[in-house]
C-alpha cells in the first residue's frame, strides 16, 4: 500500500526565489514521511530538486513593482487562468501556496470553495501593508503556516487557524558564523575590510539598485583602498548583468569576487553587507553582520507601494525588532554617497558588537523544527 497523504497530487505554488527556498526546506520532510506522495505545481530549482514535478517554473512569477508586473501581465494571467481551471478536488489533494499572495490568494479562494483543503505558508504581511487583505485570507485559507512569532496574535484575533513553524533560515544558518572559513572557501585574500554587495535576484533590482550599490563601493574604495567586495549572482543571467554594470567601475571590479549562487557563503565571509530589501536582510542579520539596506525602483511603483504601507520599516530585522537597528536607504536616499557612509560606519568594530547580541536573540526566537511542524499542520488539515 502506497504511503501518501492524498491520492491526488499535493499542489505547491511558490512565486519567487525566497518562496522556492522556504518550500524546499519542507518538501523533503514530507517526501521522507510519505515517499509515494506526488507533488506538483509551480516552484524553482530547489523545489524541483526536492521532488516537485513542475507545471511552471517560479521564475515566470518573479516580478516586483506595479509597472514591472504590467510588462509581464499576459504571461502571469495565462498561468493563473490555467491554475484556476485545475482548482478542483479532481486535480488537487491539497493546495499549498507559498508566499506570492497576489498570485495565490485568488486561486486558493476558488480551490477552497470547490472543496480543496488550502494551506498557505508565509502569511501575507497584513501588519505591514494592505491590512484589508485579512478578509480574503479568511475566505481562502484553511490553515496558515507562520514564520514570524508576532503573527500568531494577529491571525488568532482574526479567527484564522495558524501554526508558528519558525523560519527555515534560522535552522540553516549557524548561530556562530565561520567568517574565516568562508573567506578561505571563496579564496578572498583579505588585506582590509570585506563588504558583501547583494543588489537583488531580479532583473529590475539589478537595474535599479546595482549602479547605486557599486557606486557606493567605488566611494568606499577611495576611503578604504584595501577593501575587498564579494557579490553572489542569483543565476547566469544576473551574473551577466552584474558584469556589465561593473564595467563602469573598474577599480571595484578588480576588488570584487563574483560567484554564482551561494549568497550565504558571501554573507558569512563579510564584515558588513549592503543588501537590497527582501528576505536577504533577515539572512544578513542571522549571520550577525552589520547591514545597510538599500532599494530603488521606478517612482510610480514606489509611490503606490509606499502609500499602502502600515509600518515605518521595510527591512525584516527592523520590523522584528520594532526599532531602527539598521539603516534603510530607499528611493532618493538610495545614493552612492549615503550608502557608502552607512557602510563605512557599519565597518567600525563597535557596530558589529552592538548588533551581534541583538541578532543572536532574534535568531533564537525564529528557531523551530520547521519542516516537522509544517508537515504536522498539513496532515492535520487533511485529517491524517
Amino acid at each position: 500500500m502506497s504511503l501518501v497523504l492524498t491520492k491526488e497530487p499535493m499542489i505547491w505554488v511558490a512565486g519567487e526565489n525566497s518562496g522556492d527556498y522556504l518550500a524546499s526546506q519542507v518538501l523533503p520532510h514530507i517526501k521522507e514521511t510519505f515517499p509515494d506522495q506526488v507533488m506538483e505545481g509551480i516552484g524553482g530549482d530547489r523545489m524541483i530538486a526536492a521532488g516537485l514535478q513542475p507545471w511552471f517554473h517560479a521564475s515566470a512569477l518573479s516580478v516586483r513593482g506595479y509597472l514591472e508586473v504590467i510588462k509581464h501581465l499576459p504571461k502571469i494571467l495565462s498561468i493563473r487562468h490555467q491554475m484556476m481551471k485545475k482548482a478542483n478536488p479532481q486535480n488537487m489533494g491539497v493546495y499549498i501556496g507559498v508566499d506570492a499572495p497576489d498570485f495565490n490568494l485568488a486561486i486558493e479562494e476558488k480551490a477552497r470553495t470547490a472543496g480543496v483543503p488550502v494551506v498557505h505558508m508565509v502569511a501575507p504581511a497584513v501588519w505591514a501593508w494592505r491590512p484589508q487583505r485579512i478578509h480574503q485570507i479568511k475566505r481562502a485559507v484553511d490553515h496558515l503556516l507562520l514564520i514570524f512569532p508576532f503573527e500568531e496574535k494577529i491571525f488568532a484575533q482574526a479567527g484564522i487557524p495558524s501554526t508558528y513553524i519558525g523560519h527555515p533560515l534560522a535552522n540553516l544558518i549557524p548561530m556562530v558564523p565561520d567568517t574565516e572559513g568562508a573567506r578561505k572557501k571563496l579564496g578572498v585574500k583579505v588585506e582590509g575590510p570585506v563588504v558583501t554587495i547583494l543588489p537583488g535576484s531580479r532583473h529590475d533590482e539589478i537595474h535599479w539598485c546595482g549602479p547605486r550599490f557599486y557606486g557606493a563601493a567605488d566611494l568606499i574604495l577611495r576611503a578604504e583602498p584595501k577593501t575587498k567586495f564579494i557579490t553572489a549572482a542569483a543565476d547566469t543571467t544576473r551574473r551577466a548583468e552584474i558584469e556589465k554594470l561593473l564595467e563602469a567601475f573598474p577599480s571595484v571590479r578588480a576588488a570584487t569576487t563574483l560567484i554564482d549562487g551561494n549568497s550565504h557563503l558571501t554573507m558569512e565571509a563579510a564584515d558588513a553587507i549592503l543588501v537590497a530589501s527582501g528576505t536577504a536582510t533577515l539572512e544578513a542579520a542571522l549571520f550577525k553582520k552589520p547591514l545597510v539596506v538599500g532599494y530603488a525602483m521606478p517612482a510610480i511603483s514606489a509611490m503606490l507601494i509606499l502609500s499602502k504601507g502600515q509600518t515605518r520599516w521595510i527591512s525584516l530585522p527592523n520590523i522584528l525588532a520594532q526599532r531602527s537597528l539598521v539603516p534603510e536607504c530607499v528611493q532618493m536616499f538610495c545614493t552612492p554617497e549615503i550608502l557608502s557612509s552607512h557602510i563605512l560606519y557599519a565597518l567600525e568594530p563597535r557596530r558589529t558588537e552592538e548588533l551581534k547580541e541583538v541578532f543572536t536573540e532574534m535568531h533564537k526566537s525564529l528557531l523551530r523544527p520547521t519542516a516537522q511542524l509544517a508537515t504536522e499542520a498539513i496532515c492535520k488539515v487533511l485529517g491524517r
